[in-house]
């Protein structure tokens, strides 16, 4: 492999504010990141300070420290595991001579990179776009020179930041009224859907917890799945047969991650409706994961964002193969199975699932048969009524 292939690398910034513990190993997260978005971390900082610096977040003697580190050579870019400031950024790009990014802008890269569908493409651009239009309100001085003169788009005295912000919104507006004629035409496909009623299944969890694995473990789909953050992003929808003979949707969705950019999860709004109207989600959790109950809490937090909180779902204890344990299930207070152990990889307690699938629709067309037994009596006393 030449130099010239060799990937970037970066050092990873985390910043602990106010006094809050922090270690290494919380920027785990972010170096899987990296990685997934071709970078090569090298080395790792925490900062902690009591509140963030105005002009370069860490201080400036926390910076020339940095800075010192830097200079020796090895780095091509610097990374922050939180959002900083157009100021911040610019200020800590001048002194260090080298690029910074931030938790955000990575995560809108991978995005970037990653998207397949159409649709998709469209959801990530608008949503570098919003974060671009907030890093023009204050950002670079090079939008501040003006342009002017005859024949010069703008007129006399306009600002190149004023040109940059006009071109942005257009862009913009025209994405979400392409997005807005998707978002129709998929409503109409799911009133054609609704007139042939199945059970729909979403599968949910914070990135690469293994739901593109266990989608293919069910539906024997073959679709892409690997050992990295946001490896699928684009919405695949299946139909899956149970023992019974039934068949339900199934559909595999983007995975959560904690800060996930605000302007990702609204970008993605139309995309995640599939989530929130679905009869069942189920959430996968990495069970080997140190930090799992943050994963999902931070899995649950979205689904409230998006109007799935109060969706019924099975939590999925997935990759019980990596954290050594056995597969079993878990009941609620009713009885009914909430919670199960599998390995998607080996298939170990997948017949479980499966069976608790079952029962969530035997339940479902259990409801829809009484309620539609109930609107027919209240139709036949209306008549009779009339009569």
């Amino acid at each position: 492999m030449s130099a010239n292939d060799n990937p970037p690398r970066c050092l990873l910034v985390g910043v602990a504010f106010g006094g809050r513990p922090r270690s290494e190993d919380s920027l785990d997260e972010l170096d899987a990141l990296a990685r997934s978005a071709g970078l090569d971390p090298q080395s790792r900082i925490i900062v902690r300070r009591a509140r963030p610096d105005a002009a370069l977040c860490i201080g400036s003697g926390k910076a020339d420290e940095i800075g010192a580190m830097l200079a020796g050579g090895g780095f091509d870019l610097v990374l922050f595991d939180h959002e900083i400031t157009p100021v911040q950024q610019r200020n800590l790009n001048q002194l260090w001579k080298l690029p910074v990014m931030d938790r955000t802008e990575l995560i809108l890269d991978i995005f970037a990179r990653r998207a397949r569908s159409h649709e998709g493409k469209l959801q990530v651009e608008l949503a570098r776009l919003e974060h671009l239009q907030a890093r023009l309100v204050r950002g670079w001085t090079h939008l501040e020179r003006q342009r002017g003169g005859i024949g010069v788009r703008g007129g006399p005295g306009e600002k190149q930041i004023e040109l940059d912000r006009r071109m942005l919104g257009d862009r913009v507006r025209r994405l979400r009224g392409q997005l807005d004629q998707l978002k129709k035409q998929r409503r109409t496909r799911r009133r054609a859907r609704d007139r042939r009623p199945a059970f729909a299944i979403s599968l949910v969890g914070y990135t690469n917890a293994g739901k593109s694995t266990l989608f293919n473990r069910l539906t024997k789909a073959g679709t892409y799945a690997a050992d990295q953050l946001f490896a699928t992003l684009d919405t695949l929808t299946r139909r899956l047969r149970l023992a019974s003979g039934a068949e339900v949707v199934l559909s595999d969705t983007v995975g959560f991650v904690r800060d996930l950019p605000h302007q990702l999860v609204e970008a993605f709004t139309a995309t995640l409706e599939e989530t929130a109207e679905a009869d069942l989600l189920l959430h996968v959790v990495d069970a080997s994961a140190p930090d799992r109950d943050e994963q999902i809490a931070e899995v649950e937090r979205v689904l409230a964002e998006i109007g799935a909180a109060d969706v019924p779902r099975l939590t999925v204890m997935n990759k019980i193969d990596a954290a050594g344990l056995e597969p079993r299930v878990a009941l609620d207070a009713c009885g009914s199975i909430d919670r199960l152990w599998v390995s998607a990889v080996s298939g170990a307690g997948i017949d479980a699932l499966r069976d608790a699938i079952e029962a969530r629709v035997d339940e479902w067309r259990s409801r829809r048969f009484a309620a539609a037994a109930g609107e027919q009596v209240e139709s036949s006393a209306l008549e009779a009524r009339a009569g």
